[in-house]
């Protein structure tokens, strides 16, 4: 690996640029890079559990910055390229989500589809501030809920882990 990114990696995973780092992997998370922040999320809160609610928020705020990118992605991509002939599914997915219009984007979260879903939120020009805010809503949702369940499953399993030490 780069000297240059593991010296940036090392300088992230330090506690005092815990919620900077949150926001980073966060972001770029909700972009087309296959990447997860849920770990650093968890980890974090692990860390410092006073920082609970400052972890969910920065982190929902990274990722709905990234689902935004990837809005304005598809938007700009939208005024570039004009398809001559859509396939069947494109046009299957694309009447899909304008029958849900930016209540779509609720399901942002998504693995595997929810960053694609933003860019084509954007490229079919849904309304901007309506669709961040299910965005930011599905975000939300999601970091509180698994975070919530990993807090929950994670102390028997450290219970577990000390039986072998």
């Amino acid at each position: 690996m780069n000297e240059w990114l593991v010296s940036i990696l090392q300088i992230l995973s330090l506690p005092q640029y815990g919620l900077g780092s949150i926001f980073i992997i966060s972001f770029l998370s909700a972009t087309l890079l296959p990447l997860g922040s849920e770990a650093a999320v968890f980890g974090l809160i692990q860390l410092q559990p006073d920082w609970w609610w400052h972890t969910i928020a920065v982190a929902t705020i990274g990722n709905t910055l990234g689902g935004t990118s990837n809005w304005w992605i598809g938007w700009g991509a939208q005024q570039i390229l004009h398809p001559n002939r859509p396939n069947k599914m494109i046009l299957k997915a694309t009447d899909f989500l304008n029958r849900l219009g930016p209540k779509a984007c609720l399901l942002s979260w998504l693995p595997g589809i929810g960053d694609p879903l933003c860019l084509v939120a954007g490229w079919l020009k849904m309304p901007f501030w309506p669709c961040i805010f299910y965005m930011a809503v599905g975000k939300l949702l999601r970091y509180i809920i698994l975070t919530s369940l990993l807090m929950t499953a994670w102390q028997p399993l450290q219970n577990i882990f000390s039986l072998f030490h």
